[in-house]
């Protein structure tokens, strides 16, 4: 008789980067959008002396001071991880999550106060001009609930926090020295797009596909880069921004 060849199931393999690249890819994003700050801030803010900054109020003072402390936290963090002092990086990362919670305050009244006072950057008038900080805001929030309930899932976490703070490097890319920015502000968004696509990049090196949270995090903030300032221009926009300011 002919023996029964028995075929065994294929076995999916996943491919998981080794901890060094790791290490590497995200300390060296993290540098980079913070390098990104400290010169979009340097001449308003950092180089203006920080407490001594002329800025429009004690409110805004505080919400620049919180959201750097945010970026030094993010440094310590990846420190951390790559000095694999993980237990230190979660009790930590639970100061992270309060601190994420108070910017998401601090950033809506800081947006509040700058629409009651016309702020009107990039050739827009105030109540336009305020979708850009609140659709920041609504995209940080998604994030960082999304990478509080994925902490024990490191791939999909520490992709999360940082694409939550590429959605923060708005303001700071606004601000940039670079005359094409300046000049056509739609452009800025190349920037933000520019750090996603770095992701993609190492997604394919790494992992030979790209991480689900990689897709879904960076449609999301694309999606609404390119529809907030249409948003902006409607009617309904403009009547909501007219609620906040009376209220």
């Amino acid at each position: 008789m002919t023996p029964a060849v028995v075929h065994e199931p294929a076995v999916r393999v996943i491919r998981r980067p080794s901890r060094i690249a790791d290490r590497v890819f995200f300390s060296t994003m993290v540098l980079l959008l913070l390098a990104t700050v400290l010169w979009g801030f340097s001449r308003t803010y950092f180089l203006a002396g920080m407490v001594r900054a002329p800025l429009p109020n004690h409110l805004i003072h505080i919400h620049g001071a919180v959201f750097t402390l945010w970026m030094i936290l993010l440094v310590v963090q990846t420190a951390l991880i790559s000095a694999r002092q993980v237990r230190i990086h979660r009790t930590l990362g639970m100061f992270g999550f309060g601190l994420a919670v108070l910017m998401l305050i601090l950033g809506t009244l800081a947006s509040i106060n700058a629409l009651r006072r016309g702020a009107a950057p990039l050739g827009l008038d105030a109540k336009t001009f305020w979708v850009i900080p609140i659709s920041g805001m609504f995209l940080f929030a998604v994030y960082i609930v999304a990478a509080y309930r994925t902490r024990s899932k490191p791939e999909a976490h520490k992709r999360l926090i940082l694409i939550s703070t590429i959605a923060l490097a708005d303001a700071a890319i606004g601000r940039l020295p670079i005359p094409l920015f300046q000049q056509h502000p739609p452009t800025q968004d190349i920037a933000s797009f520019g750090f996603l696509l770095l992701i993609v990049l190492y997604d394919l090196w790494s992992l030979h596909r790209v991480s689900r949270t990689t897709i879904w995090a960076s449609a999301l903030l694309i999606v609404v880069h390119l529809t907030r300032v249409p948003i902006g221009f409607t009617p309904a926009w403009h009547s909501l921004a007219d609620w906040v300011i009376r209220h």
